[in-house]
């Protein structure tokens, strides 16, 4: 839906929260005190209770509002925004937009929007053929200001490591387009590395790609052991201007995603890096979703659930 068709379905702080009174009801509640799952709406307090032992359970109680105070329709519309567009916000464009005042509890409000984008995302795994390849994306670093005491190119404290994979496919010879991909791809995943080497590249590898899948990488010695975790691996030796060939929907997706940062948000600290990138991979595997992904966000934003230790569980 465009801007304006947003206002008309919830032009209302009440209409926003009837909206997810539903989406909850929908998802189902379960009580914490008895494990019972029926529930009724106390309209006094604005609560549910259980109708077993009368225990209430809030409206934004367990979800990704947990504890906010920030108002149903700030949610509502940070996901609106978010979604509707192939780019992205900052949060003090955000902070613009809606008006508020204060700066830190839009970018806490977007950023826990950003982690439910990525442990949806964390239900699936990649499977078939996966191209796989590591980026380098350069990241804010407070401790090192001075250049002079950076280190260059791979290893420097303003270079953050990140794996990326995308699930692709090779188009038959005959439906191949000049100067186009010869990979259709399906769906990407990103994920930060903290030391680059094989041990945790395994680690990662084996938590988003299915056992059975096939791996294609260039050869690098940090993938020597990749057969490990899946059915086939395949290394070659490329030059530069050859990996674009052989994993180019990789490229595509780290060149996209690095113009994508810099022309919205400029500088991004290391420890939060990989929130942008589920945000980046979250709308990249639903492009073809369109008017749905904004109800789809709404759901993700209630089925994912805050414990009391501040931790997201699924």
């Amino acid at each position: 839906m465009n801007l304006v068709d947003f206002y008309k379905e919830y032009p209302t702080e009440d209409s926003c929260k009837l909206k997810f009174k539903e989406v909850r009801l929908q998802a189902g509640i379960k009580c914490k005190k008895c494990g019972n799952t029926t529930h009724y709406w106390h309209k006094g307090r604005e609560e549910f209770q259980c109708k077993k032992c009368s225990n209430r359970v809030g409206l934004r109680s367990g979800t990704v509002m947990h504890s906010s105070k920030l108002p149903f329709q700030y949610w509502f519309l940070a996901m609106h925004l978010l979604t509707s567009t192939k780019k992205s916000f900052s949060a003090k464009e955000m902070q613009r937009q809606l008006g508020h005042k204060r700066y830190e509890p839009i970018w806490a409000m977007m950023h826990k929007i950003r982690l439910i984008m990525g442990l949806r995302d964390e239900n699936y795994k990649l499977t078939d053929e996966i191209e796989l390849d590591e980026a380098y994306f350069e990241t804010v670093n407070l401790e090192y200001k001075k250049k002079e005491n950076l280190k260059r190119g791979k290893g420097s404290q303003r270079q953050a490591t990140v794996l990326v994979m995308a699930e692709s496919k090779e188009i038959e010879e005959h439906l191949q387009q000049k100067d186009k991909p010869k990979r259709k791809v399906r769906f990407i995943k990103m994920k930060v590395l903290n030391n680059s080497n094989s041990k945790e590249i395994n680690d990662k590898v084996s938590k988003t790609i299915n056992p059975e899948s096939t791996i294609i990488t260039d050869g690098s010695t940090s993938y020597v052991n990749l057969d490990e975790v899946v059915e086939k691996h395949i290394s070659t030796t490329l030059k530069p201007k050859e990996s674009g060939k052989i994993l180019p929907w990789v490229h595509i997706a780290i060149s996209n995603a690095k113009r994508l940062f810099l022309d919205i948000h400029h500088h991004i600290d290391k420890d939060f890096l990989q929130s942008y990138l589920n945000e980046y991979c979250y709308k990249f595997n639903r492009r073809y979703f369109q008017d749905t992904l904004f109800e789809r966000l709404i759901l993700a934003s209630v089925n994912f659930k805050w414990n009391f230790l501040g931790e997201v569980n699924g």
